[in-house]
């Protein structure tokens, strides 16, 4: 395909009723795009493109200029890529219902293709933040990118676990790369720009309606090599994504939870149904056939320094546990117990995650335990 055509493309992608059929319909009528960009409505017509999208082309063609848009792709450091080029993700090629076109900010990796989808509620609890956070760092040490949907809660918890891990995530957006939704996530759509990639389908200018959201999880599932949901209501988008996974031949993964929690009731339901259980990263590597790529990073002196620190250890675990709770268990004054803790956050060792509630750092509650045992 000559590499001119995708200005071709993109101007297609601004008509109404020009998606990936009416496209490959044209493509395959005229010798290139630009042939059937400048073609009379009668040609148009015997390519077999029906009268609606006929119609749609001859009244928004005149208004587009294919040139002024790649400017204004370029002014906004956006790339456009076809299913035809090298740089399309090789997965994503794979689904029936492919996108035309995709346009990124950032960059896209070989290294990609090694990608998992990490969905779930945008109400997310402290245990499923915590488990997103965990899971996520370990599978970004084993090399695997993570991709989202930038979403409030399990979504912006996965890319920014991701991005503090040190390694690549890919946010895919239901409106045009120039329009960061939810606003407040624009600071981190940055971060994933300079260490990974925002995607869309929708071309610039286009802004985030109710129907693009499913049709983007298609997107997310298609992209990776499964779909691993964290939290999720009984009627979530999550759900969808992973129903989504099942119909592209991808692989489904589920955290469970409380069967008294509304937000477990989603993975629970995906368990019941033969999605794998997750415990822990071993269990997505192993159904995925990836062997774990680095050694788990360990602490270089795990070992609490006063004998303050050891009795605060003893009462945490990677359940949270209240500042007053642990007083109680440990017999020491809340003064002591505060600030030890803070100084132990501070190294490392302790994690607050909700308020005033603790957790053992999960690298050092491996170390620990190992040393202890």
């Amino acid at each position: 395909m000559p590499r001119d055509d995708i200005k071709y493309r993109v101007g297609f992608s601004l008509v109404p009723r020009i998606g990936r059929v009416r496209l490959g319909q044209l493509e395959k009528h005229f010798n290139s795009l630009e042939d059937a960009w400048l073609a009379s409505p009668m040609e148009l017509k015997q390519s077999g493109i029906d009268s609606s999208a006929l119609n749609a082309i001859k009244q928004r063609r005149p208004k587009i200029s294919p040139d002024d848009e790649m400017a204004r792709l370029a002014r906004h450091g956006v790339s456009v890529f076809c299913h035809h080029d090298q740089d399309y993700p090789a997965h994503l090629k794979e689904i029936y219902d492919y996108p035309p076109l995709i346009y990124v900010r950032g960059k896209l990796l070989p290294e990609d293709d090694w990608c998992l989808a990490v969905v779930g509620t945008r109400i997310a609890s402290v245990y499923g933040r915590q488990v997103t956070e965990e899971l996520v760092t370990d599978l970004v040490r084993n090399r695997i990118t993570i991709a989202s949907g930038l979403a409030r809660g399990i979504d912006a918890v996965a890319h920014q676990s991701a991005l503090s891990a040190g390694g690549r995530t890919i946010a895919v957006l239901a409106s045009g790369l120039d329009t960061i939704y939810p606003s407040e996530h624009l600071n981190l759509a940055r971060s994933i720009i300079e260490n990974g990639a925002l995607i869309s389908e929708y071309p610039l200018g286009a802004r985030p309606r109710a129907d693009y959201f499913p049709r983007r999880n298609r997107i997310l599932s298609g992209l990776s090599l499964g779909v691993l949901v964290i939290e999720a209501g009984d009627k979530s988008g999550a759900l969808l994504t992973a129903q989504h996974a099942l119909e592209q031949n991808r692989e489904v993964f589920a955290v469970p939870g409380s069967i008294l929690s509304h937000t477990s009731r989603g993975p629970n339901h995906l368990i019941q149904e033969g999605a794998k259980l997750v415990r822990c990263t071993t269990d997505i590597l192993e159904e995925l056939n990836l062997t774990q790529a680095v050694n788990q990073v360990t602490l270089k002196e795990i070992l609490p320094a006063t004998d303050t620190e050891s009795r605060l250890l003893n009462n945490l675990d990677a359940e949270p546990t209240h500042i007053d709770e642990v007083c109680r268990s440990s017999g020491l004054p809340i003064a002591q117990v505060s600030a030890t803790l803070s100084m132990m956050e501070l190294k490392g060792m302790v994690k607050q995650v909700a308020t005033m509630s603790y957790v053992l750092a999960r690298e050092f509650r491996e170390e620990y335990r190992v040393r202890v045992e």
